[in-house]
């Protein structure tokens, strides 16, 4: 249920159209659905601003078709689910007529937010081999209703790539900057950028990267202010945060 729901159901009761005892019946039956596998809470867009999203990562795709399903007999207009692979997206869009994006292992259900953002939601990776990371992080801001650039490759072993793109970097309200190896793109941003800067470690480089732990250490370390961290290759954590920040001021606490 969203808040525009929730104060639908008041303004009802105000206008003595609905009953106080069947508003509390109808907020009552709300909270969470008991699917016996998954107890899915209808009420996080309430208390959150945003419904729940799937992890879809060891779940099985009847698992997921049963838990989109319940979301949008619900009401919930997007239904986003992370961390699924070719063929579990190939059965759920047969089932639900899910739109997949096979780069960030990522499926939309449902229709797409008009973006609502106060402003622009910058995903910048140090390579190619980032992407998949940020299509993640670019999905989910887009599924939470954010406009959304995204800045391929501009890593700084060809920093010229980077200040070649300084016009969408300095007018972002956030930027996402994903990078592995020595993870160096995020502080470089924070030292151009008037925002906040969520760095996204990634799992990319030779072996003494460590699997992205060198890069999560060189963010964590980062001498620019403004800079925050994620885990390494949480790429829907990242978009997360940056809709959160970008919708700071067009939402109601």
């Amino acid at each position: 249920m969203s808040q525009e729901k929730v104060y639908h159901i008041l303004e009802r009761v105000r206008s003595g159209e609905l009953a106080p005892k069947d508003a509390i019946t109808m907020l009552k039956l709300e909270p969470f659905q008991d699917l016996g596998y998954a107890k899915i809470d209808h009420h996080r867009e309430v208390r959150q601003g945003q419904p729940e999203i799937i992890y879809g990562q060891s779940k099985t795709p009847e698992q997921i078709i049963g838990i989109a399903a319940a979301m949008r007999e619900r009401g919930q207009e997007t239904v986003l689910i992370t961390r699924i692979d070719r063929a579990a997206a190939d059965q759920i869009s047969a089932a639900l007529d899910m739109r997949y994006n096979e780069l960030g292992r990522i499926g939309v259900i449902g229709t797409m937010p008009e973006p609502d953002g106060d402003g622009t939601v910058v995903v910048a990776t140090g390579g190619t081999s980032d992407m998949p990371v940020a299509e993640e992080a670019a999905v989910t801001a887009e599924a939470l209703g954010n406009r959304v650039v995204r800045l391929y490759d501009v890593g700084v072993s060809g920093i010229h790539r980077l200040l070649y793109n300084l016009e969408p970097i300095m007018t972002a309200r956030c930027i996402v900057a994903v990078a592995g190896m020595e993870g160096a793109l995020p502080s470089v941003i924070g030292g151009l950028a008037d925002c906040p800067v969520v760095a996204v470690p990634t799992s990319v480089g030779y072996g003494a990267s460590l699997g992205g732990i060198a890069a999560l250490l060189s963010m964590l370390n980062s001498c620019a202010s403004g800079v925050s961290v994620v885990n390494i290759d949480n790429g829907f954590g990242a978009g997360y945060l940056a809709s959160m920040i970008n919708h700071l001021g067009s939402r109601p606490c």
